[in-house]
């Protein structure tokens, strides 16, 4: 009986040391970002109370071989979330490909990673004013995959919509609903990269009247030397009845001053097509940033303006965000 117990104890070590084996340590990092935000227009969202505001973060990250692949997973608190701020895991297969599962706010692959790559010193010229048109597969609850072939790069991406209720209910796709994306991306020379991807939505209860809401994106992007240049071209083809499409262009030039400095500027246009008794309108916006860096500081500003803000006529929005991050 005791022999028999020294061999369970045994058995169960050994198991122990085989997990730590290919147990990996987690990396701590984090940094504390201070804004001061400021609106206007005549939107009415103009801010009345606090202009200033103060956000930390901590990212958990780690990686380790699991024989056939290495695993990565990432988890982020900050102060806005209750729970994880984000929170994602990936397989790395090597020539294989990467297999991804975003839980939350990873934003990993598809149109979702790469709706605007336009180049920009700080933020996106459709900051605090707009939207940039598509959305893509999103990135809760997304089985994503990605890979290079050569000058070519592929990512996709699946994601279920709706609720386990509606899915009990019934077991076909139109119950729950479904995003299927892709993105393709191709380094034509030294500088110039060209990418284009398309999102296909079907929304939860889908009626008879409804078809799915079809998404595409494509990126032209150029740099040389201290200047990069970019063209962006999407579309937003909706398929509920008496919901507007969109058709968007949008330009930006970013100039690296030095090691430290960089400015940026961009424009954005949104024709949003009729609807009934509704005309046609086209939104603009447009967005200047800078960013200042010093070691593990930065100062960054951005402001951007909207005409028509969200495709209606007469209607003007405007933000400016000047914000100082400090990272460890």
């Amino acid at each position: 009986m005791t022999n028999m117990k020294k061999l369970g104890l045994s058995a169960l070590a050994g198991s122990l040391v085989a997990f730590s084996a290919n147990a990996a340590e987690l990396s701590v990092n984090g940094g504390v970002e201070l804004t001061y935000t400021d609106t206007g227009g005549n939107k009415g969202n103009e801010v009345t109370g606090n202009s200033y505001g103060a956000n930390s973060s901590v990212t958990l990250s780690g990686s380790g071989d699991v024989g056939f692949g290495t695993v990565s997973m990432t988890r982020t608190l900050n102060d806005s979330n209750s729970g994880w701020g984000s929170s994602f895991q990936t397989l790395d297969l090597g020539g294989m490909g990467v297999l991804s599962f975003d839980s939350t706010a990873g934003a990993l692959v598809g149109v979702t990673a790469n709706d605007d790559l336009m180049p920009t010193a700080y933020e996106e010229v459709s900051t605090g004013v707009s939207s940039k048109g598509v959305t893509g597969v999103g990135s809760t609850n997304v089985i994503g995959y990605r890979n290079s072939f050569g000058m070519f790069s592929v990512s996709a991406g699946y994601s279920q919509n709706g609720t386990s209720t509606a899915e009990s209910a019934s077991s076909g796709e139109a119950s729950h609903g479904s995003t299927e994306d892709i993105y393709v991306s191709a380094a034509i020379m030294d500088g110039l990269t060209i990418g284009a991807g398309h999102a296909s939505n079907s929304s939860a209860n889908v009626s008879a009247t409804s078809e799915d809401t079809q998404e595409s994106v494509m990126n032209i992007v150029y740099s040389t030397g201290p200047v990069s240049v970019g063209y962006r071209m999407a579309e937003s083809n909706a398929g509920k009845a008496g919901t507007a499409s969109r058709a968007i262009d949008h330009y930006s030039i970013a100039f690296n001053v030095n090691d430290n400095f960089a400015i940026s500027w961009g424009q954005q246009d949104t024709d949003v097509e009729a609807i009934s008794a509704t005309a046609a309108v086209t939104e603009e916006v447009t967005g200047i940033s800078a960013a200042y860096t010093a070691g593990a500081a930065s100062v960054r500003v951005n402001h951007s303006k909207s005409d028509n803000d969200n495709g209606v006529i007469g209607t003007d929005d405007e933000t400016t965000e000047l914000s100082l991050v400090l990272s460890f």
